[in-house]
């Protein structure tokens, strides 16, 4: 073994604290990088094939009611391959020994093709039981995860509403969908209260009075020809067969709410294993580079010794970066292994929330490679300037200790201040501005931790604010109730007559195409009584919105994408019913977080439509000590199609949302505590390498332990004050970079960092330093005076 190689050995020996706490550094940062592209993978994998082999189509629709005939007229459009038409209705399911009722979505199959192993678009996979038989009992499917949430079995009987009939459902298995791999009303995901049930598609036609029609239809497109261009051609004329009976509009597959959700959460897992995975490899190669300096500074006798024996600058050169890829080689594999259980942990999440037929984890060998070279990278970068003084050190100018630096006086001394600044003060300040990178990067370094923590947490915050927003600013009702069919507006004093109702106020909300500069939504309008305050408008700044007289309010991600301003008058036209165009002029631009959406007057959208005056939804204000009367009579009403549950829906949101942020923010937590004790441990090594002397000067002169310490110690102390406001700032940046980056076509989520969550971010980094501190006190304690005076370098 060559001389250089030994001395590679026992410099990472030497400096095995500091190897260490670099290669924790890079490890985070790895571990982040491989374990969520990983996830991502995985996810994506699991999704691509899930819609493969359950046949996902590529185009849906919604319709009010349109004739089976349509099908040949649809699949004989350019580049349409199949087509699947459906019958599907919510209705409220009465559930043994659970007393407030929950919404299902029936859906009619075709038995036939199901026991034939033929089901076409849209394909079943059955989990548990069989499939339903034709005659007999009403017999059903219902999706996996409810089933799972409700404790249902097959074998079990449920009632349901179908059409105002109660009917007995008997459960015979459990499936999963491709079209339902994220099942919601519209929102956040809860099994608890909504489900999906296939029943036979003839009982369901006969139901529903459904006989020779449908209301939704699924196609597939030509192989290879689901692109873009491709829908831009099929999608209006989807529109133009199905307008005369009543269409919400075509859209494709990346438009699908479930495939939406699903794509815009692998959207924001890439943003996640690229942007924090950078910042850690960013800090590693920024300690690497200020601890190879401090070893080439003092080495220089042994750097000389091996150029005088004959190695060359770049033989010198390599062992240093040999050093820093040892560093970053232990990172790697540490960060590796770390990824497993990331990766996993954050995989099993997901598996509550998507309903894919399984998720397996798997880390791909280019994520294994790219993570290594990107290590090596920032581990080969940060020794670049102990390169280049490694080749500027000349044999003969190495053999001698390095010039003193010409020092010239502090600010603080030219002000003529230095008499109000104490001894120990003035040596910090002297640091601070004789060595100011170094202290710019310590400072930087503890920012980004803190920063770390606040874009981790703040999570948190957003979701609180989104709850209180959404469930006790917008809906201030306690229930959500959904008719059959639009109902005069009398239907109000019935609510009100329902046992423990306070309060009940109607509203409408109809499917609607809204154009404007040559530009058109597909979207929904919502019709408010001028005094609602059950269920409102409420604007991010300005709060509740009343709804004006004439003219129309339109949400502030909706006039992004039309260029609308106030004043503007946009063609709105209904969809359902008498299919209405008219012009309505832009009265408010309201901020809201969810959705491309209209709000008008209640009354001035039943006169604009011009089908009556009639609604098919309401909020109730509800007694809480009348529940349970309340939910009785609402499972004897057939006339109530389905019903929303806040309360309920709270609970579930808060517990899904709040252990999976939780998680997140745990492990940022951890990664930010572990990137400041890097950070400031390193800084204060380094520091007490170079003051050693005169640490053990000071000790010589009658300064005891504690005082040598503090003179140490303030600088990082007073690093530290420093790193905390620009953190709390750059954590602010962060946070909002990172909404930016995720953001979605449909969502505007606010950046809501609450005063707690910074004082959290600072109170862990503070003992993060207090903790590096008191590792660094040790190797101060144990200062040998007569070896580090012997030899001044």
């Amino acid at each position: 073994m060559k001389a250089i190689h030994i001395k590679l050995w026992r410099d990472l020996k030497r400096l095995r604290a500091q190897v260490v706490t670099i290669a924790m550094v890079v490890a985070i940062g790895v571990a982040g990088f491989v374990g969520m592209f990983s996830v991502h993978q995985s996810l994506q994998g699991s999704r691509d094939h899930f819609y493969r082999d359950n046949r996902l189509a590529d185009v849906f629709a919604s319709v009010k009611r349109a004739p089976v005939h349509l099908r040949e007229r649809l699949a004989a459009l350019d580049g349409v391959a199949e087509v699947k038409l459906d019958v599907v209705f919510d209705a409220q399911i009465d559930l043994p020994g659970v007393l407030p009722p929950v919404t299902g979505r029936f859906i009619g199959l075709d038995l036939a093709r199901a026991h034939a192993g033929r089901q076409g678009l849209n394909a079943l996979t059955l989990k548990r039981g069989r499939w339903p038989e034709r005659d007999g009992a009403l017999e059903a499917l219902v999706s996996d995860r409810f089933a799972a949430a409700r404790g249902l079995n097959p074998g079990d009987t449920v009632h349901a509403i179908l059409n105002g009939k109660r009917e007995r459902v008997h459960l015979v298995g459990t499936a999963a969908s491709p079209e339902y791999v994220f099942a919601s009303q519209g929102g956040a995901p809860d099994d608890q209260s909504f489900g999906i049930w296939w029943i036979d598609g003839a009982r369901m036609t006969q139901a529903f009075d459904m006989q020779g029609a449908f209301n939704q239809v699924s196609l597939r497109l030509d192989a290879g020809q689901a692109s873009t261009s491709m829908l831009v051609r099929v999608l209006p004329q989807v529109d133009r067969l199905l307008e005369p009976y009543g269409a919400f509009g075509a859209t494709g597959r990346d438009k699908q709410l479930s495939s939406k959700i699903v794509s815009d959460e692998l959207a924001q897992l890439k943003v996640m294993g690229t942007v924090l995975p950078a910042i850690f490899l960013a800090v590693a190669m920024f300690i690497l580079n200020v601890v190879l300096s401090r070893q080439v500074a003092t080495q220089r006798s042994q750097i000389a010794a091996l150029k005088a024996l004959g190695y060359s600058d770049g033989a010198i050169a390599w062992h240093y970066i040999q050093l820093a890829l040892a560093i970053a080689g232990l990172g790697v594999a540490v960060g590796l292994a770390l990824s497993q259980l990331i990766g996993r942990g954050m995989l099993g999440l997901y598996d509550e929330v998507f309903r894919f037929n399984g998720l397996a984890y798997e880390t791909s060998v280019w994520l294994v490679v790219v993570s290594t070279l990107l290590a090596a990278a920032a581990a080969a970068a940060g020794t670049w300037n102990a390169i280049r003084a490694v080749v500027r050190l000349k044999p003969a100018q190495a053999m001698q200790p390095p010039a003193p630096p010409a020092y010239q006086p502090t600010l603080v001394e030219r002000l003529g201040l230095r008499r109000f600044v104490s001894t120990g003060a003035m040596m910090v300040i002297r640091n601070f501005e004789r060595r100011p990178m170094r202290a710019a990067f310590t400072v930087t370094g503890i920012a980004l931790a803190v920063a770390l923590q606040i874009s981790g947490a703040f999570w948190i915050d957003a979701i609180a604010h989104i709850v209180d927003v959404q469930f006790r600013q917008v809906q201030q009702g306690d229930v959500l109730v959904n008719f059959h069919r639009p109902v005069p507006l009398t239907v109000v004093q019935d609510l009100k007559r329902l046992p423990g109702v306070i309060d009940a106020e109607p509203y409408r909300t109809e499917p609607v195409r809204v154009r404007l500069h040559g530009r058109s939504e597909d979207t929904a309008l919502t019709g408010y009584r001028s005094d609602a305050q059950l269920m409102r408008v409420v604007d991010e700044t300005r709060g509740a919105v009343a709804m004006p007289s004439h003219g129309v309010v339109l949400s502030s991600l909706l006039a992004r994408a039309l260029g609308a301003r106030v004043g503007d008058r946009v063609e709105l036209q209904f969809r359902l019913w008498n299919q209405q165009r008219v012009e309505v002029p832009v009265v408010d631009i309201v901020h809201t977080m969810f959705g491309k959406l209209l709000y008008m007057n209640l009354d001035a959208m039943n006169a604009l439509a011009r089908d009556g005056h009639g609604v098919a939804d309401a909020a109730l204000q509800v007694d809480p000590l009348a529940m349970d009367a309340f939910w009785g009579a609402v499972k004897a009403a057939p006339v109530i199609n389905s019903v929303f549950d806040k309360a309920g829906s709270m609970a579930a949101f808060n517990k899904t949302t709040s252990r999976n942020m939780g998680v997140f923010s745990g492990i940022l937590t951890l990664f930010a505590v572990a990137m400041a004790v890097g950070i400031i441990y390193n800084a204060a090594r380094i520091a007490l390498s170079e003051r050693a002397w005169e640490l053990a000067s000071l000790r010589v002169l009658g300064m005891t332990r504690a005082e040598v310490s503090v003179l140490l110690l303030a600088e990082l102390g007073a690093e530290l004050l420093v790193a905390l406001p620009i953190g709390a700032l750059t954590g602010w940046g962060l946070a909002s970079l990172m909404m930016r980056l995720m953001a979605s076509d449909s969502i505007d989520f606010p950046v809501v960092i609450e005063p707690s969550t910074y004082a959290s971010a600072a109170l862990i980094v503070l003992a993060a330093g207090v903790v590096s501190a008191l590792l660094v006190r040790r190797q101060i304690d144990r200062l040998d005076l007569v070896s580090v005076l012997k030899v001044r370098e």
